[in-house]
């Protein structure tokens, strides 16, 4: 079992540990996924109260296609978005954990598209990209190599000497 003061790396315990684990990651992503859900339903509806004022929309393939580009494009604005803004999406505030890229600052959009991109590859077959999360020294997934960032908790930052987001060594 591991305590705050068990040491987990040489020189750093537990609760000086920076990087953020898959665990806390895992919750926050569920949080967002939850929010943007949320979003993308409430949406629907006020276009589905709509559409039925001013008549049925056909075909229903049309529909099926609107709305999952309309999902794609929720998803896609959220995360890049508060990504790119803040580093921090509603889950990882809540969380408290922070994305930065390689200067400790919040990620650019084009590189917060890429981490999208690679979370995305890495969910598609069966979470593997996370796997990664459970070996790195700074615990970071396929997005996270894609993109270059690395996610913190938000109180914390990296021990002296650290890299934060790109490169191939692993700190201590």
């Amino acid at each position: 079992m591991v305590t705050a003061t068990t040491p987990i790396r040489p020189g750093l315990s537990a609760a000086q540990v920076p990087y953020a684990g898959i665990a806390t990651r895992a919750v926050a992503i569920a949080i967002d996924v939850v929010i943007v859900h949320a979003i993308v339903l409430a949406g629907a509806g006020l276009f589905g109260l709509v559409a039925s004022l001013v008549g049925d929309l056909r075909p229903g393939w049309l529909v099926a296609v609107l709305a999952g580009i309309g999902w794609g494009l929720s998803v896609a604005v959220y995360f890049v978005l508060f990504w790119s803004i803040t580093g921090q999406t509603p889950g990882l505030r809540a969380m408290r954990l922070r994305v930065v890229a390689g200067g400790g600052e919040p990620p650019s959009v084009g590189r917060s598209s890429i981490r999208l991109v690679g979370l995305l590859v890495a969910i598609v077959p069966l979470f593997a990209g996370f796997v990664p999360v459970l070996f790195d020294a700074r615990r970071r997934g396929l997005h996270d190599y894609l993109a270059g960032t690395v996610v913190l908790y938000a109180d914390r930052t990296p021990p002296a000497g650290a890299t934060v987001g790109e490169g191939p060594t692993d700190a201590p």
